[in-house]
């Protein structure tokens, strides 16, 4: 079954470490945005019912009551047996909920990032541990249970002992499902930018180095795993059945369809994406023109261990595979990055910290 993914890339301020393509953006716009989508909605031809329904940013929590219902008005699939939509923490009422819950949202997924006040203020944050705590105590009364948290390992001014203080805040709240990602550095984020350039903004010069945020990402999973939430993912941990149903697809290579700007999509066959910014986006859609750039049909024997071997259960391998991959595959078992069990491969600790050059010789092979 597939998914449908919505981006809505308007926020109430760009945070330092963001790379994607959302920010601070005009009134006018975010409702010619809002059209737009419909339109794209519409034109859409669904091969299939979607399952699973996921809105992501940008800050979709900031989309009212009414807009929302009209948003997802014209799609099929409801009830969905996965709806998420993004939040900010701050931006959670009891109105938004009740909203949600009316749209057929069943999951929220909260930015938290860092429970530690002077490392939000530093990206540009402005909520707190007591207002993460408020909304998911919110969310639970009112009939919300299934929840994620993010942090990011990797902050500036992060150290060990704060981070530890963000992973007990996660204990306590116990979310039955947490992302932990580790700060990317690239130019696509004011934070990235100024690392690469040696600069002082943004507290570039006081955020972790490598070794360390490794080892904040191995004391997170160590830590959920003693609370009963496992990684099933490289950067996804969850309770028994709380696994996302939505982002399972991308990496079981199940068919999604993605809309608004930047949006990512695949039929099973074939690969695009929109247009990345979200003037560009309406543009394209005002003028008639298909915002859809970047076909392509990519190589399903090497994406089924691009994307596959990022999941804890890893990848099984078939006859083919063993002819064309074996040679890599005992290189890595030999290099103490990957495990054999019977006809799958999967990544072992050690892999996992050096997963994207592991990936890579999988293009190449």
């Amino acid at each position: 079954m597939a998914g449908i993914y919505i981006s809505w890339p308007f926020c109430a301020q760009k945070c330092t470490f963001c790379n994607f393509a959302s920010g601070v953006q005009p009134k006018e716009l975010e409702a010619r945005y809002g059209e737009a989508l419909r339109g794209e909605f519409r034109q859409h031809r669904w091969k299939w019912i979607p399952e699973t329904l996921y809105i992501g940013g940008g800050t979709p929590s900031s989309i009212d009551g009414d807009q929302l219902r009209e948003l997802l008005a014209d799609l099929p699939g409801r009830p969905w047996r996965e709806a998420t939509i993004e939040t900010a923490p701050g931006s959670v009422t009891p109105e938004k909920i009740e909203a949600w819950l009316a749209a057929g949202i069943n999951r929220v997924s909260l930015g938290v990032q860092s429970f530690i006040k002077h490392e939000l203020a530093r990206t540009g944050r402005k909520h707190d541990a007591a207002v993460v705590e408020r909304e998911i105590a919110l969310l639970r009364k009112m009939g919300i249970s299934n929840i994620n948290v993010d942090l990011i390992a990797g902050l500036p001014g992060q150290t060990e002992a704060s981070w530890r203080e963000s992973l007990e805040a996660v204990r306590r709240l116990d979310p039955p499902h947490v992302s932990v990602y580790m700060l990317e550095v690239d130019e696509d984020s004011r934070l990235g930018s100024e690392i690469i350039l040696g600069g002082k903004r943004y507290g570039a010069l006081d955020t972790p180095s490598d070794d360390a945020m490794a080892t904040f990402y191995e004391q997170a999973a160590e830590a959920l795993a003693d609370v009963g939430i496992a990684r099933y993912e490289i950067s996804n941990f969850a309770k028994p059945g709380y696994e996302s149903l939505h982002n399972l697809k991308y990496w079981q290579q199940e068919a999604y369809v993605g809309f608004g700007a930047d949006a990512h999509s695949f039929d099973g066959g074939e690969r695009w994406q929109n247009v990345e910014s979200a003037k560009d986006y309406v543009g394209a859609w005002e003028r008639g023109d298909s915002p859809a750039i970047d076909r392509m049909t990519p190589n399903a024997d090497e994406e089924k261990f691009f994307v596959g071997l990022r999941l804890s259960s890893g990848v099984q391998v078939s006859a083919s595979d063993e002819v064309r991959y074996g040679r890599t595959f005992e290189r890595f078992i030999e290099l103490g990055m990957m495990e054999r069990s019977a006809d799958r491969v999967r990544l072992t600790e050690r892999g996992i910290m050096v997963s994207n050059e592991v990936f890579q010789e999988f293009l190449s092979a």
